[in-house]
């Protein structure tokens, strides 16, 4: 369904949901929050690259682990 870009930030906030649930199912807008603070918590990051009326590709990124 793709994600307008002034929602970029808000979608990562816990409990933030974009639609109702019966406009698109269950959940509790908890898990991209977890995800990222998961993420963040590695030192990586998340983003988010979205068109409307097409859909959203997440990406991840982790620094490489030195051993």
């Amino acid at each position: 369904i793709g994600i307008d870009t002034r929602y970029y930030e808000e979608i990562f906030k816990i409990f933030k949901r974009l639609h109702t649930q019966q406009e698109y199912g269950g959940g509790t807008g908890a898990g991209l929050a977890i995800v990222k603070r998961i993420i963040e918590e590695h030192n990586g990051r998340i983003w988010v690259e979205s068109e409307l009326g097409k859909g959203s590709k997440f990406y991840i990124s982790l620094p490489k682990a030195v051993k």
